[in-house]
């Protein structure tokens, strides 16, 4: 397997500069095992800090700095403008890139030592799959369920604001929403393809796969981003859940972060409908 090119960007707002530092650590070792490996031959690691202080982004170089010091990886930092939005910061590292792959990641995962080189490998094998989605643990252990169908209006409501109660009630219904028919019973070296909706805190995916779509849509300013991506991608290439590929994932919902983040996830997801098509229930 001839050794491939990556380009991970980061977008950081008002960042936890410890779980910055976590975050980072895993993915310069993930990195560094990927080029032991010979599977990766460069990589370009773009952090983009939509925070638009100078003491934020100073903060966030610092943190940086410190861990690829030695390391043998380029690094470029974005900062200085506006909060343009989540999937806007991205496109400014992808929308012209010339890397064999890229790495979309939010700044609160943190990557299993080898689970870039397993991207890598399975990319590098499967030449139909354009992008792939990792297995996802919480920081407790337990599963994150971060490969959905298709959601419907009543699914989103129920799963992000309905009481515990009335989500025990619909279990079942929230279980097949997040595929935990497929992905509880898939082995760690099978894999599920297609993936309807994949999420946007670690999404690999193939240069061509963005060039055919344009990466994320700017109009969605933060949530639905990657419902929108995933299913412009599935149009266009092959997406699969590929579990041997783990990961961390420290995020939280939008009804835990306050009455904005409630108003960016109720806009966003009327954008999203809007323009794929609404199913109610």
């Amino acid at each position: 397997m001839t050794p491939a090119t990556l380009t991970v960007s980061i977008v950081t707002y008002r960042p936890d500069l410890a779980l910055l530092d976590r975050s980072l650590r895993t993915l310069a070792a993930s990195l560094v095992a990927a080029r032991e490996q010979e599977l990766m031959r460069a990589a370009n690691v773009v952090l983009i800090d939509n925070t638009g202080t100078r003491a934020s982004a100073a903060a966030m170089i610092k943190v940086a700095r410190d861990i690829f010091r030695d390391a043998d990886v380029t690094m470029n930092y974005l900062h200085g403008h506006a909060n343009i939005g989540y999937g806007a910061a991205h496109n400014l590292v992808m929308h012209g890139g010339n890397t064999h792959y890229h790495l979309v990641l939010n700044p609160d995962v943190e990557l299993a030592a080898d689970a870039l080189p397993r991207a890598f490998r399975y990319l590098g094998e499967h030449a139909e799959i354009g992008a792939l989605a990792p297995s996802s643990r919480r920081e407790d252990g337990t599963r994150e369920y971060i490969c959905k169908r298709y959601p419907t209006v009543f699914d989103l409501a129920l799963r992000g604001f309905a009481p515990r109660a009335l989500k025990y009630l619909f279990r079942k219904r929230l279980d097949r929403y997040e595929m935990r028919d497929l992905v509880d019973r898939v082995a760690i070296d099978q894999t599920i393809s297609p993936i309807p909706v994949m999420s946007g805190s670690f999404m690999f995916v193939r240069r061509k796969a963005i060039e055919a779509t344009g990466g994320f849509d700017p109009r969605f300013f933060l949530y639905f981003e990657d419902f929108d991506w995933s299913v412009r991608l599935n149009r266009v290439t092959r997406t699969a859940y590929v579990p041997a590929v783990q990961v961390v994932h420290h995020g939280g919902g939008a009804a835990r972060k306050g009455l904005r983040h409630i108003g960016y996830f109720l806009r966003s997801g009327a954008r999203f409908f809007n323009k794929h098509g609404w199913k109610w229930a």
